[in-house]
């Protein structure tokens, strides 16, 4: 086989491979949320536990994305992501076997510690193996595993009906990451930069120093506002299409909609942003998803709700993971992995936040409508905030040549 047809199918297969660890990943993040309401009552729980529950793996994927970014720019991206992968398989299991709210906090927690050493790795290594003019695209190819993750455990869940066993999700979700692990170790590659002095101080300099400062700051708040965003929508989405007076199931299918649209999404913008430019890419898609935003919140009829939570899950969905691949080419590769690992956990304690924020507004009496029409100007600022990255970054590529 010539050289460069081997080097495509050596990046083709570590690609399949980390677009199953995505859709594992996105499967065991949204198994909780699907098995709440037959969790709950098994287990006594009321809605201010659950809540926590549903938390703590956001509060474990902060602290997992910063730890395992800075593992991985010294250890290596391919054993931290393994132990990561591993580490979700095994608790996701242990969720399964929580008899009380204490051990199902520690085992949300440590699967998201899971979550979080995975995602900064993927993104280090999408940029690492891309070649040129196609790392939004193959970012985006990666993570679109996850959408479809979501949308594979809300569909076994509606096929296995009410009387369905929750622990099965969690088995399923364990016991797969498990599996793929020797295929993990055997396929990646080990893309670990040669080492450079004083690296824990060069962190800081790598993420504030030299005309950074501004692009870090407005990468970590586009990631911010584009998982409020997100994380409001995964939570909260069926309630509020549910709050319209349509019907449970009814809900379901616009969260159903919302993830497999968002992974025709994240392809279709990533290619998009290699062609016509991330600026112009992430202009109209933001756009687009206020406007999106706005639709769902006005519409009344079944048809127009699944419509436009569908072209939402695409623009914000995609939007995210083009914006994943943006902070690699930001920072040296030395600190690489520990650079996306921050702006991986800034952006997650807005999915710490967002379902909190639709919690309130709908506790002080805000509608549905009127708690989607409030993320129309959270959408405008977070794509204001990637133009103006964009634009900061190629004057800096332009000062630098």
């Amino acid at each position: 086989m010539p050289r460069d047809d081997g080097r495509v199918l050596q990046r083709g297969l570590v690609i399949a491979v980390c677009v199953l660890i995505a859709t594992l990943e996105g499967y065991d993040v949204q198994a909780f949320g699907v098995a709440a309401p037959h969790l709950a009552p098994e287990l006594g729980l009321n809605p201010s536990q659950v809540g926590w529950a549903g938390s703590m793996a956001n509060f474990g994927l902060v602290l997992g994305a910063l730890a395992g970014g800075w593992a991985a720019d010294r250890w290596g991206r391919k054993p931290v992501l393994l132990a990561s992968v591993l580490a979700f398989g095994v608790f996701s299991l242990a969720t399964a076997f929580a008899h009380g709210i204490e051990p199902l906090l520690l085992a949300r927690f440590l699967t998201g510690l899971g979550f979080g050493g995975v995602m900064p790795n993927l993104i280090a290594l999408a940029a690492e193996i891309a070649p040129p003019g196609r790392r939004a695209a193959i970012t985006s190819a990666m993570f679109c595993g996850m959408p479809a993750g979501g949308a594979a455990v809300s569909l076994l869940a509606r096929l296995a009906g009410d009387h369905a066993d929750w622990r099965v999700l969690f088995l399923i979700g364990g016991g797969l990451p498990i599996l793929i692990a020797p295929l993990i170790a055997r396929v990646l590659p080990e893309t670990r930069p040669e080492p450079t002095p004083d690296i824990d101080r060069s962190l800081a300099r790598a993420l504030f120093a030299d005309g950074r400062l501004g692009p870090t700051l407005l990468l970590w708040g586009a990631s911010f506002l584009t998982l409020v965003m997100l994380h409001l929508l995964l939570n909260w989405l069926p309630i509020l299409v549910a709050a319209k007076g349509h019907s449970a199931s009814d809900g379901a299918a616009a969260s159903l909609v919302f993830n497999l649209m968002g992974v025709i999404g994240a392809l279709a913008l990533g290619v998009a942003a290699d062609r016509a430019g991330v600026r112009r890419t992430m202009l109209v898609s933001y756009l687009a998803l206020g406007a999106a935003m706005w639709s769902i919140g006005i519409a009344t009829g079944l048809g127009v709700i699944l419509t436009t939570a569908a072209a939402a899950g695409f623009m914000l969905i995609g939007s995210l993971f083009v914006l994943y691949g943006l902070a690699p080419g930001l920072y040296p590769p030395q600190v690489r992995s520990a650079a996306a690992g921050a702006s991986v956990a800034a952006g997650r304690i807005g999915s710490i936040l967002g379902p909190l924020v639709a919690g309130q507004l709908r506790q002080a009496g805000w509608s549905a409508g009127h708690v989607l029409g409030a993320m129309v100007p959270v959408a405008l600022v977070a794509g204001a905030a990637i133009v103006t990255l964009t634009y900061l970054a190629r004057l800096r590529e332009g000062d630098a040549a």
